[in-house]
């Protein structure tokens, strides 16, 4: 018998519905019942996203034949997660809805995977490219932190919806999946370097959200439901590249840890796909690539490309430049082990016109 059995085994989750333009949020009651879903339904959203979606979805969850009840939160900390899985437990949902932004499907996330319940989400912004994946971003004393979660079994994102919120929000979002780009160099560069483990399925699905986003950025525009229309399934798949992968790699290289780094250091000052879009015109400088590009695309957008533009100094992204490559030990990015010294990051900054 040949001693060498191969023995590798991966699992990965996907949503299996995803359900995306104008007008299908009144899908949720179906989706629910395709999946054969029991039990009380228990809805997650904030005040606002309450007002844009989250009482519609309430309604017509009823008029389906659903029990549900509703939970308003904030953000995504492990401290607004307690309350929300003491709710769930004492009405013992049987399933999540998560109405809202990022920070509400993240929390919907983590009580899924501590409940074992499922859960849709039902995003009214796309900020970022967590809709569809299998991570959280939540934020505990010493800023964000990508932790391991669930996978939602159904995204339904209805563009007529999405539209509505604050057009920085999509621009974000736009710019998280532009930022793949440099994810990816750094990617093919650990692979090279360090042997680490690769998935060309994975890649090829973030490098297609990446281009797809670049290549339409002059049509994403304010007040323009086709915008969402174009924008939201390259985040999707985006998102579904990380459940391939198996991890973050495939959306997250330097250009991540340089966005982690400015939470740290300066929180609150702008956002995650902001910040990330900024990164990667820097990374890509680094990696020798079209830098220029990638700042373009950034501008057609409306997304920032500069620390002016983020509310931030130049020294504190030359600052954040210099910490990032402790952020995450783990994972060999273009920083290398010893990251940028303070000359090279102005030098970096100044050249690629962030500062």
């Amino acid at each position: 018998m040949d001693k060498h059995v191969f023995k590798r085994a991966k699992a990965m989750v996907f949503p299996r519905n995803v359900i995306a333009g104008h007008g299908v949020i009144e899908e949720v009651p179906y989706v629910c019942r395709d999946f054969d879903l029991s039990g009380q339904g228990l809805i997650v959203g904030g005040p606002e996203t309450m007002k844009v979606a989250g009482n519609l979805v309430e309604e017509l969850m009823q008029d389906g034949g659903y029990e549900v009840q509703t939970h308003e939160t904030g953000g995504a900390t492990f401290k607004n997660l307690e309350p929300l899985l003491e709710h769930a437990k004492e009405m013992d949902a049987g399933f999540l809805l998560a109405v809202g932004g990022g920070s509400k499907i993240d929390l919907c996330k983590m009580a899924a995977k501590e409940l074992g319940k499922p859960f849709i989400s039902i995003p009214t912004s796309a900020a970022h490219d967590g809709i569809a994946s299998g991570r959280a971003s939540m934020k505990g004393d010493l800023g964000p932190k990508s932790v391991d979660a669930v996978v939602p079994m159904a995204i339904i994102a209805d563009s007529a919806v999405i539209v509505k919120s604050p057009y920085r929000l999509l621009a974000s979002g736009c710019a998280d999946v532009i930022s793949n780009s440099t994810a990816l160099m750094d990617w093919e560069f650990a692979r090279r370097l360090r042997n680490v483990e690769f998935s060309r399925s994975a890649f090829a699905l973030a490098e297609y959200s990446a281009q797809t986003i670049i290549d339409n950025a002059e049509f994403i525009r304010p007040n323009f439901e086709e915008s969402v229309w174009i924008a939201i399934r390259p985040i999707i798949i985006s998102g579904v590249a990380m459940s391939v992968a198996g991890s973050s790699r495939p959306t997250s290289g330097a250009e991540h840890m340089f966005s982690h780094a400015l939470d740290i250091l300066y929180p609150n000052e702008s956002m995650h796909g902001e910040q990330c879009g900024v990164g990667s015109i820097m990374m890509m400088y680094l990696h020798g690539g079209d830098w220029k590009r990638i700042r373009e695309a950034l501008k057609l957008i409306g997304a920032p490309t500069s620390a002016k533009e983020l509310g931030l100094k130049g020294d504190q992204v030359v600052h954040a430049l210099t910490e990032a490559h402790r952020i995450r030990q783990d994972r060999f990015t273009i920083l290398g082990d010893n990251g940028l010294t303070q000359e090279a990051a102005e030098q970096v900054a100044t050249i690629t016109k962030v500062v």
